[in-house]
């Protein structure tokens, strides 16, 4: 499967039926486990309908054997000041043709339920399948997601090809091919799989039961010629036993009652934990088998080696390109990139695991796309062959797919020698026969697609390289990535676009936020020098590429009924600018940007100092959620959610206190949370459970967890907004967030008084500058010495940043 080229849930003829203009608004969250939300804002006239079309290029990755294709439609959110009141008509097509001919295909996912399977037709032949979903009004109202509101779920299509244990397809196009290699019936190679599971502190409650859960389904799953190992840690390490056995039933069962028997305690020593799954691999090696090792974490070293370079250099001696190193994040407190960057180190995949009641399904379900080698130290050869992605592979899952791409030399065809070489079960094999087409452009394959794969895949490539780079390699690698990303179009970290309005209009900036952001502006890319992309019109979109390496990318276009030729508004993950629609006789619409450009949403923190004057400040751009205290001793975790008004602080703060007791705060009440019962709204009365008591004062909102003391002030009367203060430190080394930094010490360097102070023995420039000091009540203007955030938090802010509340 190539690029797929999708116009997702057409939800036609929005529209007013009030007197007066209202607002349609598209929902905003952030970067999600499969989709990438976004959010925009257009006023639409009295009794005036608009049309609103998504258009978005997704690469197609095999896993479990299939291909998902997973439609979100939800077209009927309710909004806060209004509720639509109907849906005209919502449909999907989906075409899928391969070359290769389709093995199955089924439709899956919420939508699919109840009345509205009766809206989803499906039709196939050898090699194209249609599937079509129409709901009437009434059906749209009836399904396992759906509400009053209508649509409120997914629509995913599952198929596969048919394959066969060859080398596969490779489809070429004007010098460029891919290959697609994923070859069937190859007999099951025996593994040697160490799982290292972190126990510390922070696993406690529901994410070490649900890691319990998964381990035991885990090693249901063995097959009997497998060995394996059991490693846990916090700041001790335990081996259930301290050689790999054998996965007998016998075995397995002893096991499972030591997985049942797993509590969370301590800290976190990463690094001794897989030095010691690393060794009980190198212990025992076998011929014909492959090796494989799984951590699981979800938080920082924080015992043992500290110091991340060295805990990774430490990992990449012992393990030597032997095996791979699987890295499970689980949940957003972790150091993700830290964990991706030893996990791309020794050749594997860092993945997150969310927090939510289904993670012991995403557990196993990455089990499950390791679970069975089928070929170790893949070779991919291609005689005639240039400027090629990455062709060399650890090893093979069943159910998964290599693909490769490049260019033919001199685009001579009988030239070019493809072949794999790779040790199986048998021993070496060698792939050498195929089926080979050529690919044209058609009604449903867009000129130079291969090219744009090869591209995406290139950069892809690129930006996993810059982790593991440092110093003037990873800027020159992270060069090679930008200029092909604005050549092909590509949205990437390091890029964003810039579409040029007419002469006499303005233009729109796009950006794109990294995992786990909302829309964080500390890092701004802009393309190029000056550098432009036209806006497409809508008969060219189609051939328009606008593809990110890690997560679909999306276009949404405005476009008016009747046809008028105005331009789509291209909008990305920023908040968006409002757009004004007006209307001639003829129902014809423009769209009128009322700003031009996107003005960064700044707050400023002050952090006191030790008798010193004045205090330092430092700024926040965007409407983020930070991670405002976490204190694993405790198990509590502090989280807030900035305000979109400049300098408004906060609009909303949770406190978790464990697993099951929940406080909420926003400008209009406080309640507490806990388990399964009945929220509580505290009013005069204070509400104590357990160890945590909360107080409201109105104005001032006084939560006590143990000795840990938290006053949340109320600022404003009329835009109302929040402000934290840690009234009382915990105990606890381990604390970390924007509330548990420590006061500063500071010299002004005197050389150049007023512009360079020496902090911690480190030198930085600084700007004269003030805040509002709103840790009290009086909301003072001060005099604060400017510094940069991540200077001051001594780590990037996005390291600062949650995912949810």
């Amino acid at each position: 499967m190539v690029f797929s080229e999708y116009t997702a849930l057409s939800c036609d003829n929005v529209t007013s039926s009030t007197k007066d203009p209202f607002r349609w608004y598209t929902s905003s969250s952030s970067v999600g486990r499969t989709l990438e939300e976004f959010k925009t804002s257009v006023n639409i006239a009295a009794h005036k309908k608009v049309t609103f079309e998504l258009t978005y290029e997704e690469l197609m990755k095999r896993t479990h054997g299939k291909y998902e294709l997973q439609i979100h439609a939800r077209p009927m959110q309710p909004v806060k000041d209004f509720k639509l009141l109907y849906l005209i008509s919502c449909q999907v097509d989906v075409y899928i043709h391969e070359k290769a001919g389709i093995s199955f295909v089924d439709v899956k996912g919420g939508l699919s339920t109840k009345a509205l399977a009766n809206a989803i037709t499906k039709t196939k032949a050898d090699e194209q399948v249609w599937v079509h979903f129409y709901p009437t009004v009434d059906q749209q109202k009836v399904c396992d997601s759906c509400g009053e509101h209508g649509l409120n779920g997914d629509l995913i299509v599952v198929y596969d090809v048919s394959r066969d244990s060859g080398l596969g397809e490779i489809k070429t196009s004007d010098g460029y091919f891919i290959h697609h290699f994923a070859p069937a019936s190859l007999p099951r190679i025996s593994k040697n799989v160490v799982f290292v599971i972190d126990r510390s502190g922070s696993m406690q409650g529901t994410k070490m039961e649900q890691t319990r859960r998964a381990l035991i389904h885990i090693l249901n799953d063995l097959a009997e010629e497998d060995f394996f190992g059991l490693i846990t840690f916090d700041d001790q390490i335990f081996h259930w036993k301290k050689e790999l056995v054998q996965a007998t039933s016998g075995n397995l069962q002893k096991a499972k009652t030591f997985a049942e028997t797993i509590e969370a305690r301590g800290a976190t020593d990463i690094n001794t934990a897989v030095l010691k799954g690393a060794e009980m691999l190198n212990a025992h090696p076998r011929e014909d088998s492959a090796s494989i090792l799984i951590l699981l974490t979800d938080g920082d070293p924080t015992s043992g080696e500290t110091n991340i370079e060295s805990i990774q250099s430490n990992v990449r001696r012992a393990i030597a390109g032997k095996f791979p190193l699987y890295c499970l994040g689980f949940g957003f407190d972790v150091n993700f990139n830290f964990l991706e960057k030893m996990s791309l180190q020794n050749n594997g995949v860092g993945r997150r695991i969310y927090e939510d009641s289904d993670a012991d399904l995403q557990l196993t379900g990455f089990y499950e796309e390791v679970a069975t080698p089928l070929l170790t130290d893949v070779t991919m050869i291609y005689l005639g062959g240039t400027n090629l992605t990455q062709t060399n592979f650890s090893q093979y899952y069943n159910g998964s797919e290599i693909v490769v791409a490049g260019q033919i030399t001199d685009n001579n065809i009988e030239t070019f020698i493809p072949q794999v070489v790779a040790v199986s079960r048998n021993g070496k094999m060698t792939f050498s026969k195929t089926k080979t087409s050529t690919v044209t452009p058609t009604g449903t394959v867009s000129e130079g697609l291969l090219q744009r794969v090869w591209a995406y895949l290139t950069v892809k490539q690129f930006l996993e390289k810059a982790l593991l780079l440092s110093g003037a390699e990873k800027e020159k690698v992270k060069k090679e990535a930008l200029e092909l990303s604005l050549k092909y179009s590509f949205v990437t970290p390091h890029t964003s676009m810039v579409v040029t309005k007419p002469q006499g209009e303005n233009t729109d900036v796009l950006h794109k936020p990294k995992e786990g952001e909302r829309s964080s502006q500390d890092q701004q890319y802009h393309i190029g020098h000056g550098q432009t992309m036209k806006i497409p019109t809508r008969s060219e979109l189609k051939n328009f590429s606008l593809t990110e390496p890690r997560f679909m990318i999306i276009i949404i276009i405005f476009n008016p009924i009747g046809g008028y030729p105005s331009h789509p508004g291209l909008h990305g993950f920023r908040g968006p600018p409002d757009y004004d629609l007006s209307y001639d006789d003829d129902l014809t619409m423009d769209l009128i940007p009322l700003r031009a450009t996107f003005a960064p949403v700044s707050h400023r923190f002050v952090l006191k100092t030790e008798n010193q004057s004045p205090s330092l400040c430092f700024d926040i751009h965007g409407e983020v959620l930070l991670k405002l205290l976490h204190d694993p001793s405790k198990e509590l975790y502090v989280n807030g959610e900035l305000d979109s008004v400049k300098n408004g602080g906060f609009k909303k703060i949770v406190i978790h206190v464990q697993t099951d007791l929940l406080v909420k705060v926003d400008t209009n009440e406080v309640t507490v949370h806990e388990g399964q019962a009945a929220a509580r709204t505290v009013g005069e009365d204070p509400v104590t459970v357990g160890s945590l008591t909360v107080i409201n004062r109105g104005n001032e909102i006084d939560i006590a967890v143990g000795d840990v003391r938290i006053v949340i002030l109320v600022h404003g009367n009329y835009n109302k907004f929040l402000w934290p203060v840690l009234r009382q430190r915990p105990s606890a080394d381990s604390t970390e967030g924007i509330l548990a930094l420590k006061p500063a010490v500071y010299q002004e360097v005197q050389q150049v008084p007023g512009t360079k102070l020496r902090i911690n023995d480190q030198e930085i420039h600084v700007t004269s500058s003030s805040a509002v000091d709103y840790s009290t009540s009086s909301s003072a203007q001060i005099h604060c010495w400017l510094i940069s955030a991540d200077f001051v938090l001594q780590r990037p802010v996005n390291d600062f940043v949650v995912a949810k509340l």
